[in-house]
């Protein structure tokens, strides 16, 4: 039974982390076999239920991190499926709490709301700070092969592995009902973290995501740095390349995206890419163009509700 918000009693977790070198692979688990050493950084009650912040050492990642955890009040008493929001670049887990305003149509549905931080933090990699687009903020969920990033920026496993397991043995969450979305680079880190799982995440949406990394200069840059020049490496983590060669069960994918998004319009989110990619799978897209709004946070509380919704219709089905 679940008395209220916040961790399980003795709450234990098992972390497996693969690498791979070659042609071999090594497995190596660490299992904590004591509560799991989550600290609470911040608790605020928040549309009946609670919004807090928590932070933890992360083993993918090598470093403390950060993540949001908005709690229903459902949550008090019973499994609640998880929507899992990864945020574009620059941003921390404060982003989205604090802007996008989901927390009252999450606790309406009964749905936990989990925020990461955009890359690891204060790892003394050598030029981590020095761009606003790679490094620090910028981690492109991707799991660098590169150094001297790859021992830290491992956020494509952080975010579909650890992060997960540590949700599931700590909160009150349904392992089998998750579902993901996120914004710009976030975007880009939902689709690619749902067509490489298929049947994992229930659904998936996105606001103005990076649709074709491969062919953007965002991607270029960040791909090059830490998955380095063989290009065929980089097609791992393109939602429009995973789209083409699709074959998992049904997908229903909402994008919102601001028609007056200058990130649109410099050829970085390159939509129609995607869409292609999709429409030739026969993978149903809604894609729906909004005239007026911009990359902001002002764009994500216009529709948010809308994909609170969206995910909803299939965490609680």
């Amino acid at each position: 039974m679940w008395y209220k918000p916040g961790l399980r009693k003795g709450a234990c977790l098992l972390v497996c982390i693969w690498s791979e070198r070659g042609i071999e692979r090594q497995m190596h688990c660490s299992a904590v076999l004591s509560k799991m050493a989550l600290t609470q950084v911040s608790s605020n009650k928040c549309a009946g239920g609670y919004q807090k912040v928590y932070e933890h050492e992360s083993v993918e990642l090598q470093c403390k991190m950060k993540f949001a955890v908005y709690l229903p009040p459902k949550a008090e008493s019973d499994k609640c499926p998880v929507f899992y929001w990864l945020s574009g670049l620059t941003c921390t887990e404060q982003n989205f709490i604090t802007k996008a305003g989901a927390q009252q149509a999450a606790a309406d549905n009964g749905i936990i709301i989990v925020a990461p931080d955009t890359s690891p933090r204060g790892c003394g990699i050598e030029g981590e700070d020095e761009s606003w687009d790679f490094g620090t903020g910028a981690g492109f969920y991707v799991d660098a092969t590169e150094e001297p990033w790859k021992n830290n920026y491992r956020m494509y496993s952080y975010v579909t592995e650890e992060l997960p397991k540590l949700i599931n043995s700590n909160f009150a969450a349904d392992p089998d009902r998750m579902s993901i979305s996120g914004h710009s680079m976030g975007g880009h880190g939902a689709l690619v973290c749902t067509l490489r799982n298929p049947g994992r995440y229930k659904t998936v949406s996105a606001f103005a995501p990076i649709c074709n990394p491969i062919g953007c200069p965002w991607g270029q840059k960040a791909f090059a740095g830490y998955l380095g020049a063989d290009k065929s490496t980089w097609e791992a983590y393109d939602a429009t390349v995973l789209a083409a060669s699709y074959d998992g069960p049904k997908l229903d994918i909402l994008i919102d995206q601001g028609g007056d998004d200058q990130f649109l319009s410099s050829s970085q989110l390159l939509p129609d890419h995607l869409i292609a990619a999709c429409s030739a799978k026969k993978i149903p897209v809604v894609f729906r163009r909004q005239p007026g709004y911009d990359h902001s946070y002002f764009f994500i509380y216009s529709f948010m509700s809308d994909h609170i919704k969206h995910h909803a219709k299939y965490l609680n089905a």
